[in-house]
């Protein structure tokens, strides 16, 4: 795996990891809320490594990337910081996959650059909107409940939400060395980059009818943090996307049944 440090929007340097067919079509992976391009490990080490080029992103404020005190609520850097990673590494039409709150950044990019540098798109239990009740309607009561904590700068009942926001992920249960890998990663986001994520509002039902590349949405049937009922949100807007529910899968799909989720991407990849 090689490492790589792309300057982004406002001059932030963001990290990210390199693995796979140098040659094969590009996928750029953008993970979730207080996460880190190691969400993406059962991926990057898989068969799509033998056909596709992978890169996993570390988003500004998390991971081995800048964690600047301000610079979240503007839509313009976060697509500045897409645009960046296409750009300087050269990437041929990539395809950008975003699991949770990944999907707001896909749709930052694609307002301010539109679609003309990019293959496809992956929803990965994403969400496409937030700051109201229609987005909130989506989330479940038990990620809500948390939501206050994520916040505190009390050590004790941040790590304790970020627990819990972690268990959450998984229909099935994870070792405890990959459980606190998670969590260890996931507190070392600042706080303040967690509230500045969740204080943006907006939405972005205006620009999801006019995507015009394709588009897969994979939710997983077990999601404990975001309903199915979001899939008829987006596939109200999106009436050519594509939908794959993975079975026996909670929020992360794509570690639960990692392999049911790569070869649903590596089908999505082959018809593009």
């Amino acid at each position: 795996m090689k490492n790589h440090i792309v300057t982004g929007g406002g001059g932030i340097r963001l990290h990210l990891v390199e693995t796979g067919n140098p040659s094969g079509p590009p996928i750029v992976f953008i993970h979730g809320f207080s996460q880190c391009w190691l969400a993406w490990t059962r991926q990057m080490t898989s068969d799509l490594a033998n056909t596709c080029r992978i890169l996993a992103l570390d988003l500004r404020g998390h991971g081995l990337s800048d964690k600047p005190i301000d610079g979240y609520t503007d839509s313009k850097l976060w697509a500045d910081d897409v645009h960046a990673i296409i750009e300087v590494l050269e990437l041929d039409h990539p395809i950008l996959c975003g699991w949770s709150y990944g999907p707001l950044v896909i749709l930052d990019y694609i307002r301010h650059y539109g679609e003309r540098a990019i293959r496809g798109v992956n929803f990965v239990g994403g969400v496409t909107k937030l700051g109201s009740d229609a987005a909130t309607s989506v989330l479940t009561d038990e990620f809500l409940s948390q939501i206050p904590a994520f916040f505190s700068t009390d050590a004790q009942e941040s790590v304790h939400a970020l627990d819990s926001l972690v268990r959450m992920f998984f229909a099935h249960e994870v070792s405890a060395a990959d459980h606190y890998l998670m969590l260890g990663y996931s507190a070392w986001v600042p706080p303040y980059v967690r509230r500045a994520l969740f204080s943006r509002s907006f939405d972005n039902d205006d620009l999801l009818p006019k995507l015009r590349k394709p588009v897969l949405i994979t939710h997983g049937v077990h999601d404990a943090i975001v309903k199915p009922t979001v899939i008829e949100q987006q596939m109200a807007c999106i009436t050519h996307a594509r939908v794959q529910m993975i079975a026996n899968a909670g929020h992360a799909c794509f570690w639960d049944e990692a392999a049911a989720y790569n070869h649903c991407l590596q089908e999505f990849i082959d018809t593009l």
